[in-house]
C-alpha cells in the first residue's frame, strides 16, 4: 500500500546556485537573535493553546476510562463525566467522544478521548474494527474539505485521531485473531501504541514472556505501531525510540486512588499482598507510557499524524478525485489503504 514517509524540510541549495555553508556563533560578527523565535513560538502556542486527540479500543472490562483518568490527573473519560453512568455491552460497536480543556502552567490543552464501547464483546466479532476504521477517516475528510475551501478557517479544528491505545488482555498466551486484525488495518492509518492492561494479574516472568510473545507477532503479521522505524528523524530520535520499541507492549496499571506509602501519597492499587504503586516503574510501566504519550512523544504523534497518515489519506483521495462526492464509506477507504 502508498505510504508518505516524513522528510527534511529545506534541503540544499537550489541546482546550479551557490555553495553555502553553516553560519555558528564564531562566524557572526555579532548577536542576530535566532533564539528568540524559540520565545515567540513558546508564547503563540501558550496562547492560542493545541488539540490532542485520544482514541482507546478494547473489550470490556480492562480498565479504559481508568486509565486514561490516570494519565491524566483527572476525570477526563467518558464514564466518569456521565452521573448516571450505566455499563451496557453494546451490540454494535459505537464510537462516543468527550472533550476538555486542561490547563497547566499556563498551558491549554483540549483534549478529546474516544472511546469505543461495544468493541470486541461480542460472540461473533467479525469485521468489528470498520466503524473504528470509518471514523478515523472521516476525520481526515472533514480535515481536507476544510482545506480545500476558498474561504477556510485559519486555524483548522483537528478532529483527527492522534494516537489509538490499543488494550490487549493480560493472558500470558498470544495475539487474538482479533488483536492481529485490528492492528493490521488501524496501524496503516494511525499511530497505534498497545498496552497489555491489568499487567499486575502476571507476575514478573509472565508478563516478561507475554511483551516477547506479543513483539513477535507484531513482527510476524507485518503490524505497525508507533513509533515507526521509518519515521526517526536522525540517530538521537532513533536511539530514543528503539528504546521505546524494546518496551512495547507496556504492561500498565491504571487507578485514580490515592495510598500512603512510606509517609507519602501516591497513586495505586491495594491488593492482599501489598500495594501496587502505578507510577513506580518497578511495579509497572504506566509511567514510561505517560512519559511517551504526553512528555515526550505528544508533538510527534501529532506530526505524524499530519504529515504521514493524512497525508497518505491526503494524496490518496486527491488523487483519485473523489473530494467532493460525499464523505467516504468504511469499506470504500478499506480497499484503497
Amino acid at each position: 500500500p502508498f505510504q508518505v514517509t516524513r522528510a527534511s524540510v529545506g534541503g540544499g541549495p537550489p541546482p546550479g546556485g551557490p555553495q553555502g555553508g553553516v553560519l555558528r556563533g564564531p562566524d557572526l560578527l555579532g548577536y542576530v537573535g535566532i533564539e528568540a523565535v524559540l520565545d515567540q513560538m513558546r508564547r503563540k502556542t501558550m496562547k492560542a493553546g493545541f488539540e490532542f486527540n485520544i482514541m482507546v479500543v478494547g473489550q470490556s472490562g480492562l480498565g479504559k476510562s481508568t486509565l486514561v483518568n490516570t494519565l491524566f490527573k483527572s476525570k477526563v473519560s467518558r464514564k466518569s463525566c456521565s452521573p448516571n453512568y450505566e455499563e451496557k455491552i453494546s451490540k454494535t460497536v459505537q464510537l462516543q467522544s468527550v472533550s476538555h480543556v486542561i490547563e497547566e502552567k499556563g498551558v491549554r490543552m483540549k483534549l478529546t478521548v474516544i472511546d469505543t464501547p461495544g468493541f470486541g464483546d461480542q460472540i461473533n466479532n467479525d469485521r468489528c474494527w470498520e466503524p473504528v476504521l470509518k471514523h478515523v477517516n472521516e476525520q481526515y475528510e472533514k480535515y481536507l474539505k476544510e482545506e480545500l475551501r476558498v474561504n477556510r478557517q485559519r486555524k483548522i479544528p483537528d478532529t483527527r485521531v492522534h494516537c489509538c491505545i490499543y488494550f490487549l488482555p493480560a493472558s500470558g498466551h498470544w495475539l487474538r485473531p482479533i488483536d492481529v486484525e485490528f492492528m493490521k488495518r488501524l496501524g496503516k492509518i494511525v499511530s497505534i501504541v498497545p498496552v497489555i492492561a491489568k499487567a499486575d494479574t502476571l507476575t514478573l516472568e509472565e508478563r516478561t514472556e507475554f511483551k516477547q510473545r506479543i513483539r513477535q507477532d507484531l513482527v510476524a503479521n507485518g503490524i505497525q505501531v508507533y513509533p515507526q522505524k521509518e519515521n526517526d528523524e536522525d540517530a538521537e530520535e532513533r536511539l530514543l525510540n528503539n528504546t521505546i520499541r524494546e518496551s512495547i507492549p507496556f504492561a500498565v496499571v491504571g487507578t485514580d486512588r490515592e495510598h500512603q506509602v512510606n509517609g507519602h501519597r501516591v497513586l495505586g492499587r491495594k491488593t492482599k499482598w501489598g500495594i501496587v504503586e502505578v507510577e513506580n516503574v518497578a511495579h509497572c510501566e504506566f509511567a514510561n507510557l505517560r512519559d511517551l504519550l504526553i512528555r515526550s512523544h505528544l508533538e510527534d504523534l501529532k506530526q505524524v499524524t499530519h504529515d504521514v497518515h493524512y497525508e497518505t489519506y491526503r494524496v490518496q483521495r486527491l488523487t483519485a478525485g473523489a473530494v467532493h462526492q460525499g464523505g467516504p464509506n468504511g469499506s470504500d477507504l478499506e480497499s484503497h489503504l
